[in-house]
């Protein structure tokens, strides 16, 4: 069943047939709204492409006053659960109240020797978050998010990469009434709609903050003035069995958002992953090129280290924001069961923090959303888009706890 709201509902409903569980699941974010809707956004797992796309252009015919948007993936999150892997179709349904919903369709065009991103619509002063959703195999959504602030300024951008069960050329996507194979499509909310971003990178940090003295590309040659390959060494060498483990799993490192913080803790970092070492030169490989004199902390994730950001984070945003009335929520596909052997253990976080609001979302190959005052994609992460009554301390633009 729907969750009511006044102003944001959210239906689930799982089966084999794609067509009967969108119509049902639409129904019910819809029946839990007060209002006509201003934007519905859907997602569909299947096993089948043709018969996501036959779903979700049928979602687009149910609310014809209304912008909609939506995208397949191999999890869906709606009505307090997560649904993993199984055919099914999740729906939200927002009524801004005076606040506007404009969707647009994304393409790359190659020019010479370089990219140009197409459909893009223009600044409003009244832009308040765009919602993206992105075709991970055609589209390059790294490169568009980190240098999004070249054209939309501060605006918040959040949403995931859609995939399908199929992996490569099973993604649909859908806006405006058409569906995409490629590409990226999304809504830009503009007016009186108060939002607020939230994304818990799940990281705990081991060993001490250091300074990049020497880095090459994405190689971290350096910190602190010694090999960054010895330091790592000697740090691991400090920590116990179960915090080794958890380094051979998958080693991240989280670079400091204000190099000025007096200490830089949890929540404090943009975490990008270790590729691997190079022996030969003692360096480090990342995930992203590094400067040098940027402050960075080596960090593991697990999932109580996930569990506890979480709950932290939304914890935090509640006493900020006060009455929560909606979400929508962006959960990387390598959390859920994988991590907490739960597919429902980002959404009750959700709903034990923030109450029984319509909330609904997917499980994304990748996350999009602020840290730090800038937008970036995420791996293992959870980006929440959160809709509240109260207006944002001093803000046009959203709010975001990181």
């Amino acid at each position: 069943m729907a969750v009511l709201t006044s102003r944001f509902a959210d239906g689930l409903a799982v089966g084999p047939d794609l067509i009967v569980a969108a119509e049902s699941a639409v129904r019910q974010a819809l029946s839990g709204l007060s209002g006509p809707p201003d934007l519905v956004c859907f997602f569909i797992c299947g096993e089948d492409p043709e018969e996501v796309a036959q779903a979700g252009l049928r979602v687009m015919r149910m609310a014809p006053g209304a912008e909609v948007i939506g995208c397949s993936a191999t999890g869906v999150i709606g009505d307090g659960q997560g649904v993993e892997l199984t055919s099914a179709v999740s729906a939200w349904a927002a009524s801004f109240e005076g606040g506007r919903a404009s969707s647009f369709a994304l393409e790359t065009l190659r020019m010479e020797d370089r990219f140009v991103i197409i459909g893009l619509p223009d600044r409003d002063p009244d832009d308040r978050v765009a919602i993206l959703l992105a075709d991970p195999y055609s589209f390059p959504t790294d490169a568009f998010v980190e240098h999004s602030a070249d054209v939309l300024g501060d605006l918040p951008i959040v949403g995931g990469l859609a995939n399908g069960t199929g992996g490569q050329g099973s993604v649909r996507l859908f806006a405006g009434g058409e569906m995409y194979t490629e590409g990226a499509i999304g809504v830009m909310l503009n007016g009186p709609i108060n939002v607020s971003t939230v994304v818990s990178q799940g990281c705990r940090p081991i060993g001490p903050t250091m300074v990049v003295t020497r880095s090459e590309d994405n190689l971290l040659l350096e910190l602190a003035g010694q090999p960054a390959l010895a330091r790592l060494e000697d740090i691991v060498s400090g920590l116990d069995e179960e915090d080794r483990e958890l380094v051979a799993s998958g080693l991240q490192i989280g670079v400091a958002m204000d190099e000025y913080a007096e200490s830089h803790e949890r929540g404090d970092f943009l975490i990008r992953g270790i590729l691997g070492i190079d022996p030969e030169r003692e360096a480090v490989a990342v995930g992203d090129v590094l400067d040098i004199g940027q402050s960075v902390r080596f960090q593991v994730r697990d999932a109580a280290a996930a569990d506890e950001d979480l709950y932290e984070l939304l914890d935090a945003h509640v006493e900020q924001r006060g009455r929560i009335d909606g979400a929508l929520l962006f959960s990387c596909n390598g959390r859920g069961s994988a991590m907490f052997g739960s597919s429902d253990h980002d959404v009750l976080a959700l709903h034990d923090t923030l109450g029984p609001i319509g909330m609904a979302g997917f499980f994304a190959a990748g996350e999009v959303g602020p840290v730090g005052g800038h937008n970036h994609v995420h791996g293992f992460s959870a980006a929440i888009l959160v809709f509240s009554s109260s207006s944002p301390p001093g803000g046009e633009k959203a709010a975001q706890t990181t």
